[in-house]
């Protein structure tokens, strides 16, 4: 029942997922439509403008300049016009265009045809030098026709701003629609699955503590019973704190061979999941004395299980913190197997020595240990940040392995179906787990704790350029590649990641340029856009409008790691953000 309900919520997400992305996936070209007919508008104006300064220029050399000029606006006027008109693949632009449109382009083919014939014909007088009273009548045509070809892609321009918003309407109303669907099927299961479920379980558990008592009455009378109650107890125990905590398993034979590796921990240890033949203690470290000791482990307590923290040396060197608990399942009458479940607790034992170093240090400056908690402050959040992404992957993976197991126990004597369901199952897997590799990325990159600030910085302007269509490029001006405190590259990597989205956010800018320069003190990162600015002045008077928190707030961060921050903006030419950190 629980996994009818668990698929039935995941199937309810993706469908719904996918109806967004695919009204999202129509809406990508509406912005790109709409900017490149309001280029069109402005090409027209600069062609008029450029055929006027053609018309008066003397000079051979400037006139063959001028010529080249107005030829290459024309060619991308032309483009434009055609794309709009036929549609364009490699620009995302629709042949198929809603009645009102189709009309409006036929309206201004006449304009258009005059135009191009008109500067034509005026260039082809230009390069041979003659015609010039021709030319006077031929540069009245065009300011004449320029006029109705601006005020007719006006009504374009409106048309498909139109068409935008009515899609953005939509889109607003499908997600409301699926939220109210979501939450009835929700209620729905509720009332029909996990209510039921629930009294169930009370009954259950009625009838275990009934039958508790009847095995404490049994247990006086045989020492066998006593001891079967006994082991019972402890398995539950175990298997219950498995259940609650899981994050690493693997799968092991009593003798110490690999049966089956989860993902995650094979990619914690570095190790290859498709080998086999090994022993747990071999998987586990390279380190020969630290594989007897758990080789040991697993010989002395795989019958009665065991619990406790192992400290091993990784593949790569790295000292590796796990809390190991090991918990002995029965298969058959005569097979069992040890079901060994970790937790990665490096990051906290780290944190305990780093606590117990500061408290044996005897801090006598009452200013500098502030700064320090504060520091600790801002550091314990994004570790936060890391440990909800752990465990949105975690959990998701636990939902994973239990699909696996279902997929294990799919009676395979009906082919037809167990193949369809089979396939379905592991596409609907491999789609969880992009989701969660996407929401962990966002929580905390991979490459700012193993690269450091430079790559980190790479990446994020990579993705977010895929992410927004916008140009984001990132300069690493003085080939910076040093390894910083992990509280300065964490809070140098948000302050960017910040300054990068207010420019998409509220700047309306198409190009963005990050820029990473150093010294021997100083580390510099710049942020420029070409959005359309403003002052600085009155921003920063209004500290309860988003904008001026956000100012803020990037300020109070460069405090913590004694660093500046420089606004420099011109409204209508663009912003410059500038970091100066120590280092």
């Amino acid at each position: 029942m629980y996994l009818f309900a668990l698929v039935t919520i995941a199937v309810t997400v993706l469908l719904s997922q996918l109806l967004i992305q695919y009204n999202l996936n129509s809406q990508l070209s509406d912005s790109r439509i709409i900017n490149i007919s309001g280029k069109q508008r402005m090409l027209s104006q600069k062609l008029t403008k450029e055929i006027l300064v053609l018309n008066f220029i003397t000079d051979s050399l400037h006139k063959e300049e001028q010529i080249n000029k107005v030829s290459k606006i024309i060619s991308e006027w032309k483009f434009n016009h055609y794309s709009l008109v036929n549609g364009n693949d490699s620009l995302g632009f629709p042949k198929e265009k809603n009645p009102i449109q189709t009309q409006y382009f036929e309206n201004i083919k006449p304009n258009f045809d005059i135009q191009l014939k008109t500067i034509t014909a005026f260039l082809d007088n230009k390069k041979q030098n003659k015609n010039e009273q021709e030319n006077q009548k031929l540069v009245q045509i065009i300011l004449d026709n320029g006029t109705v070809f601006l005020s007719k892609m006006n009504q374009i321009v409106g048309e498909y701003d139109k068409e935008a918003r009515e899609k953005v309407t939509l889109q607003s109303k499908t997600e409301y629609a699926i939220l109210v669907f979501t939450l009835l099927v929700l209620l729905l299961e509720f009332i029909f699955i996990f209510k039921p479920t629930n009294k169930k379980v009370e009954s259950l558990i009625s009838n275990l503590l009934s039958s508790e008592r009847k095995a404490i009455k049994l247990a006086q009378d045989t020492e066998i019973i006593s001891e079967a109650k006994e082991n019972s107890v402890k398995e539950l125990k175990s298997l219950n704190y498995a259940m609650e905590n899981t994050l690493l398993y693997c799968r092991i034979a009593t003798d110490g061979t690999i049966i089956h590796i989860g993902e995650k921990f094979s990619k914690l240890i570095q190790y290859n999941p498709f080998l086999s033949d090994k022993k747990f203690g071999q998987v586990l470290t390279p380190v020969e004395k630290e594989q007897l000791i758990i080789d040991r482990i697993v010989l002395e307590n795989h019958r009665r299980g065991w619990q406790g923290e192992l400290n091993i040396s990784t593949r790569n060197e790295q000292s590796l913190w796990l809390d190991l608990s090991m918990v002995p399942v029965t298969i058959k009458k005569d097979e069992s197997e040890l079901l060994i479940i970790c937790f990665d607790i490096t990051e906290r034992k780290k944190a305990v020595q780093e606590v117990e170093r500061l408290n044996a240090a005897n801090v006598a400056d009452k200013l500098n240990q502030q700064k320090v908690i504060s520091s600790k402050i801002v550091e314990n959040q994004e570790n936060e940040q890391n440990r909800i992404a752990r465990e949105i992957h975690d959990g998701i993976g636990q939902m994973l392995t239990g699909l696996k197991f279902s997929l294990e126990s799919i009676n395979l004597d009906d082919k037809e179906k167990s193949t369809v369901k089979i396939d379905y199952l592991k596409k609907l897997t491999l789609d969880i787990i992009k989701g969660v590799r996407t929401a962990t990325f966002n929580l905390m990159p991979p490459e700012l704790s193993d690269h450091g600030i430079n790559s980190a910085l790479a990446k994020l302007t990579l993705e977010l350029s895929k992410l927004t269509g916008k140009n984001i490029l990132f300069y690493n001006k003085t080939d910076f590649n040093s390894r910083l405190d992990s509280l300065i590259e964490i809070n140098i990597y948000r302050l960017t990641q910040e300054a990068i989205n207010n420019a998409i956010k509220y700047a309306d800018s198409t190009h963005i340029i990050v820029q990473l320069s150093h010294s021997a003190t100083l580390l510099s990162i710049t942020v420029d856009d070409n959005g359309k600015g403003f002052n600085i002045n009155a921003v920063e008077k209004k500290r309860n409008s988003e904008s001026g928190m956000g100012m803020l707030f990037m300020k109070e961060r460069i405090q913590y790691i004694n660093g500046r921050i420089f606004f420099n903006s011109i409204p209508n030419e663009g912003t410059r953000i500038t970091f100066n950190v120590p280092i």
